[in-house]
């Protein structure tokens, strides 16, 4: 079961802190739980991996045997927490390799979620002379980077498969009862899977949102629910032996102590995707209100030889959270070199997990030493089961520090001001004399 460890940050905290946020802890559970916080409407997830709907589930399954069966590739059309989830797991577990390895499943293309006129045609180069379906994901279906996106890749599959061969191979993933793309998959006859009412889009990868896309991948989805389960009753308990109150507490304590920056940091490549899924998940979450911890990300130990320098001697406003996952199955051991030119023969025979090992308690070591508090996430092991624990865990504790931030964990007020601007510059009707106010303030 996956476990917290705060020996390296509690140090850096001057006065006991557990007992004087037990209350406000406990307020913030019961709203979680029960609702009657700010954003209540939104905490369909909390109950999500023992409540989810199994028949849809079922059909998830169902669909993603049927892309596997007819499709060499899957394109995913989907924004923020319409993608990040999805890529995410199957970065992490599947690996960041996994468009280009041999294998049974399709290839998983991710777009939408930008404007890159390269990007898209990249996409569309690489599924142009394949057999591949689509998996489109948006609540509204108005949101533009996707919207956009739609268009060029519905008109693809209907100039290769006609109108009718296109709709069976379009999968959208929307609001239950309406909504642009409702109303389009309504009337073109697309399969539907259901973005839910009260699950947020950051919070939503254990929805259809994530689940299709992992699914199709060739991950346990069960064991992904699973483990999530299992988490979600950890996170039942009204006390600090539950992680998400101990992780949530010390963030809490560490902020308020003038740590205003938060590294998210993994010794494996593969976990890049699940920390932009983290970042969202804080950073919408938290950042409001002229306040809460800035997320952000490192991959070590290549970031050690390039941020490292930052992190041992800089500002100290750092936080750092390390994800550690147990031993890799598949091990690579370090080769007898006779020569020995570059020194390296005293580790021949030893397990790359045993220098891995070693770097992560080195650098947990200095940077302590350097004035950064580390928290240690510990997860069983890379698999579906301690990922799906690993997502509920991020997001139960996501949902307490908004809470004990003051702040409503579940809105995103900010985010509609740059689409106001995106829409008035690009002459959407009804924002004609904002439009003109932005040109001018442009000087165009």
């Amino acid at each position: 079961m996956l476990s917290v460890d705060l020996s390296h940050a509690i140090p850096f905290l001057s006065l006991p802190y557990e007992e004087a946020l037990r209350p406000r802890l406990s307020k913030a559970a019961q709203w979680l739980d029960a609702g009657g916080g700010k954003g209540a409407d939104f905490i369909g997830w909390v109950h999500l991996p023992r409540d989810y709907d199994r028949e849809e589930f079922a059909r998830i399954e169902r669909a993603s045997q049927r892309i596997r069966q007819d499709s060499q590739a899957l394109v995913v059309i989907g924004i923020g927490g319409s993608y990040l989830g999805a890529r995410g797991v199957i970065e992490c577990l599947a690996s960041p390799n996994y468009n280009l390895k041999k294998k049974t499943t399709p290839n998983v293309y991710f777009i939408g979620n930008g404007l890159s006129s390269d990007a898209l045609r990249e996409v569309a180069e690489l599924v142009e002379d394949a057999d591949f379906s689509v998996n489109v994901i948006s609540k509204s279906g108005t949101t533009t980077e996707p919207a956009v996106a739609f268009r060029f890749f519905r008109a693809l599959l209907e100039k290769k498969y006609g109108p009718d061969g296109a709709a069976r191979r379009i999968y959208a993933t929307t609001d239950r009862a309406r909504g642009a793309l409702k109303s389009l998959s309504d009337a073109q006859g697309y399969e539907t899977f259901v973005v839910p009412d009260d699950v947020g889009g950051r919070y939503s990868v254990l929805t259809a949102v994530g689940l299709l896309p992992i699914a199709v991948a060739g991950i346990d989805i069960r064991a992904l629910m699973c483990g999530a389960e299992e988490m979600m009753q950890c996170c039942s308990a009204r006390d600090f032996s539950n992680p998400a109150w101990q992780y949530a507490a010390i963030r809490s304590e560490l902020y308020r102590q003038g740590k205003k920056i938060e590294l998210l940091a993994c010794f494996e490549p593969s976990f890049r995707f699940m920390a932009e899924w983290w970042k969202q998940l804080y950073g919408e979450s938290e950042g409001k209100e002229n306040r809460g911890i800035f997320p952000a990300s490192v991959d070590f130990t290549a970031d050690l030889h390039s941020m490292g320098q930052y992190i041992q001697q800089g500002e100290r406003t750092l936080l750092e959270t390390v994800v550690r996952f147990g031993p890799s199955e598949h091990q690579m051991v370090v080769p007898f070199d006779e020569s020995d030119g570059d020194g390296l023969n005293f580790l021949a025979g030893k397990p790359l997990s045993f220098l891995n090992d070693q770097a992560m308690d080195g650098t947990l070591l200095a940077h302590v030493e350097g004035g950064v508090p580390n928290v240690i996430i510990r997860a069983d092991a890379r698999d579906a089961r301690s990922l799906g624990q690993l997502i509920y865990f991020f997001e139960y504790a996501c949902g307490l520090s908004g809470y004990l931030l003051g702040v409503n964990p579940f809105d995103q007020p900010g985010v509609e001001a740059y689409k106001k601007n995106m829409f008035a510059l690009l002459g959407k009707p009804g924002y004609e004399e904002l439009g003109e106010q932005l040109r001018a303030r442009l000087g165009r």
